[in-house]
């Protein structure tokens, strides 16, 4: 199999093509899709959330010749690439070892199935609600979209913070406010989902709580105030819990053997 044909099994679950009708209708920006191509056979594939010097390593444990990740290890514009910079020394690495790098970003954050609908099913396990309510979207996509608020099973906050704490699989989860209020409405957003919109969004839809990560201190401040409570994932509990669902599916669909890999100091 050839770096395209992998990139194209990727591309066919969460189109790249998502993430850049996100970029055009929000303002934002991205780098998803094939970032090093080093032109060997792919049998084997190693999947991370981030291009980790664990993934690079297993990578060449296993003798794959790929690794499929959520962030963007080539983000913006690289004047230089070196052995004594962080990530010069990866980029180096895979190329030297015939490994190529593919990125499922935005598009994977907002896809049907994607991460951030992930996340919601994660809050719908934690809160035992067995039915998908009826959601709104904050970023609608011709195909999915990003962020989300709807109803769930009545759960006090901190019985849900460490519910889905349980669910995502990490021992990090935060909450702020009331530990006895009743969370019925939930705002969730994947990654570092937290900004005056967002806020908003979560309290024009009636929201009782904002689950996302990476907070800043004023944003936790303003959604107390507001009336929110306030439940903080790690940025990487929140993401690979949907990246993991995402790599079943494609271990599914090709022949080469597939590698799930996890930075357990990070969850």
């Amino acid at each position: 199999m050839t770096t395209k044909e992998l990139y194209n099994i990727t591309d066919a679950i969460a189109p790249k093509v998502l993430s850049d009708e996100y970029c055009q209708k929000y303002g934002a920006y991205d780098n998803s899709g094939i970032l090093i191509d080093a032109g060997a056979p792919i049998e084997k594939v190693v999947f991370s959330l981030d291009l980790s010097d664990g993934a690079v390593q297993r990578a060449l444990r296993e003798n794959a010749n790929a690794i499929v990740t959520h962030h963007p290890a080539i983000y913006g514009a690289i004047s230089a690439i070196r052995l004594d910079d962080g990530l010069g020394e990866k980029i180096v690495n895979c190329i030297k070892n015939g490994i190529s790098v593919i990125a499922m970003h935005l598009n994977l954050d907002g896809a049907n199935g994607g991460i951030d609908e992930s996340l919601q099913e994660a809050v719908l396990l934690a809160t035992k609600t067995k039915t998908k309510p009826n959601t709104q979207m904050m970023h609608p996509l011709s195909q999915g979209g990003y962020g989300k608020a709807y109803d769930v099973n009545e759960t006090a906050l901190k019985a849900f913070s460490q519910n889905l704490g349980k669910a995502l699989g990490s021992e990090k989860t935060l909450y702020y406010g009331d530990g006895e209020r009743k969370i019925g409405r939930v705002a969730s957003f994947c990654g570092a989902g937290v900004d005056d919109e967002t806020l908003s969004f979560a309290k024009a839809q009636g929201a009782d709580v904002i689950v996302s990560s990476d907070y800043k201190h004023h944003f936790i401040a303003r959604a107390l105030e507001m009336g929110l409570a306030v439940v903080v994932l790690t940025h990487y509990a929140a993401e690979q819990y949907g990246f993991k669902k995402f790599y079943e599916k494609v271990s599914r669909q090709t022949d080469a053997t597939c590698y799930y890999h996890v930075d357990e100091v990070l969850l």
